[in-house]
């Protein structure tokens, strides 16, 4: 005789699955290049792209709301998040210093040897989509290879963040690199940093061989220079 738990069904945990696969492919969607800011995003149009009913999509934007990535207006519904600029941008990465040195300290507490592994692995993958794209320049490459490239290094921070093992930090990890990465999306005309951001993730990783205070100080340098590079960017765009 099978017993179910209280609480638990196979049709709460099929329609949870369904929620996180429709939430990622509605972040897919605002990490695209055709969204632009100001864009307002129809639940209805949402949910028949994707195959489902406007109910995990609603939801999907509702927790895209916490992000930043969209804004809701009464009664209009959403709308995609105007970018960060100006006071808005130096705080992000005054978010970025406090939060990600701190993750690493953490994340140095525990099996660094592991830690590094699982890193340098990440660092393997965008090695690879960075030799790809200097293959054909940033300005020709594909809007499915930049993607990938921003999927990548938004997996070496990931990494990071997971090896906390704290669930808060983790969440705000979440708020903070869709945010970076949209806003590098949307700001056309930047220098090209993929170089840049593989040779400063490959500190990081060398540091933590040294010592926990090592990784902690390169990955300040590694968000002061990313940091900078987006001022640049804001400002050309702009």
């Amino acid at each position: 005789m099978t017993t179910t738990m209280p609480g638990f069904d196979a049709h709460r945990i099929t329609q949870r699955g369904l929620r996180d696969r429709v939430y990622d492919r509605v972040l897919d969607v605002l990490m695209g290049h055709d969204v632009e800011p100001g864009m307002r995003l129809s639940i209805d149009g949402l949910a028949r792209t994707l195959g489902v009913s406007p109910t995990p999509v609603r939801e999907a934007l509702v927790q895209l709301e916490r992000t930043g990535l969209v804004v809701r207006e009464a009664n209009k519904g959403y709308r995609v998040a105007p970018p960060l600029q100006g006071d808005q941008l130096e705080a992000l990465f005054d978010a970025r210093l406090i939060i990600e040195s701190g993750a690493v300290e953490l994340a140095a507490r525990g099996d660094v040897a592991a830690l590094r592994a699982r890193l340098a692995s990440a660092l393997a993958e965008q090695s690879a989509v960075v030799e790809e794209i200097a293959v054909v320049g940033v300005a020709a490459a594909s809007e499915e290879l930049m993607a990938r490239f921003f999927r990548s290094d938004w997996q070496f921070h990931q990494v990071l963040f997971d090896a906390t093992r704290n669930p808060f930090l983790q969440e705000m990890s979440e708020v903070i690199t869709t945010r970076v990465h949209r806003m590098r999306q949307i700001v056309e005309g930047g220098d090209d940093d993929t170089d840049r951001a593989v040779q400063e993730h490959r500190a990081i990783v060398e540091a933590l061989a040294v010592d926990p205070a090592s990784a902690v100080e390169a990955m300040r340098v590694h968000i002061h220079a990313v940091r900078l590079r987006s001022r640049a960017d804001a400002s050309h765009g702009g």
